[in-house]
C-alpha cells in the first residue's frame, strides 16, 4: 500500500533525508512512503504558477494513495500546519485511512495558552479565552477537535509522543503509526 507522508518537513533543509529515513519504516512494513516532494504520478501542466504545481502534484499523490500518515507535531504556533491539516482532510474525505502523530504531547488548550501567554485568561465560567474574547478548546485533544475528530472517525490513530531533542527529525511516534497502518500493533 501507498502511504502519503503528510507534513512540515517538506520546509526543512534536509527535507530528502527525512523523507528517505520514513520510507525506510514504511518500507519495513511493506508500505510504500509517497513524500510530497517526490515526482508526481503525472506532471502538473508547465503554464500553472509554480506554487498551483506543487498543489496539483500534492493532490495528484494523495489520490494514488490507500492511506495518509500526518505529522501534526505543531508548526510556528500551537497547532498543525495548516497544509497537513488540509492534506489529512482530503484524504478523510476520499474515505481512505488517516492517521497522525505529535512530536509535542501537550494536550492543545496547554500549548494554546502557553502559545497566547498572558492573553489567555479565565472566563466567568472557568473556560478560557484569548484576548478578542474568542474561547479556547478544552477538550484533552491533541489539536483542533476536527483534526482529532477526523482521525477518531477514520479508525486511525493519533500517536503522542514528547520528543526529547529535535521535534522535526524523531520517528519515534511516527514507526508507531506505521506499525499500526501495517497491522503489527504499536
Amino acid at each position: 500500500m501507498r502511504i502519503y507522508l503528510a507534513g512540515p518537513e517538506v520546509f526543512l533543509p534536509d527535507a530528502l533525508e527525512i523523507a528517505a529515513a520514513k520510507k525506510r519504516l514504511c518500507a519495513a512494513y511493506g508500505l510504500e512512503g509517497v513524500f510530497p516532494l517526490d515526482p508526481p504520478p503525472a506532471a502538473p501542466p508547465a503554464e500553472r504558477p509554480y506554487w498551483m504545481r506543487i498543489y496539483l502534484g500534492n493532490e495528484a499523490h494523495i489520490r494514488s494513495c490507500g492511506a495518509l500518515i500526518a505529522n501534526l507535531t505543531p508548526f510556528r504556533g500551537p497547532s498543525a500546519d495548516p497544509g497537513t491539516v488540509f492534506e489529512l482532510g482530503f484524504m478523510r474525505a476520499l474515505g481512505r485511512p488517516v492517521l497522525g502523530y505529535t512530536n509535542a504531547g501537550a494536550d492543545f488548550l496547554d500549548r494554546t495558552r502557553a502559545f497566547l501567554g498572558p492573553a489567555a485568561r479565565r472566563r466567568a465560567d472557568g473556560g478560557w479565552e484569548d484576548a478578542e474574547g474568542l474561547g479556547l478548546e478544552d477538550f484533552g485533544l491533541t489539536d483542533n477537535l476536527m483534526i482529532d475528530g477526523a482521525i477518531a472517525a477514520a479508525g486511525g490513530v493519533l500517536e503522542r509522543h514528547d520528543a526529547e531533542g529535535d521535534r522535526w527529525r524523531d520517528l519515534t511516534a511516527f514507526a508507531r503509526c506505521v506499525a499500526r497502518l501495517a497491522g503489527g500493533g504499536g
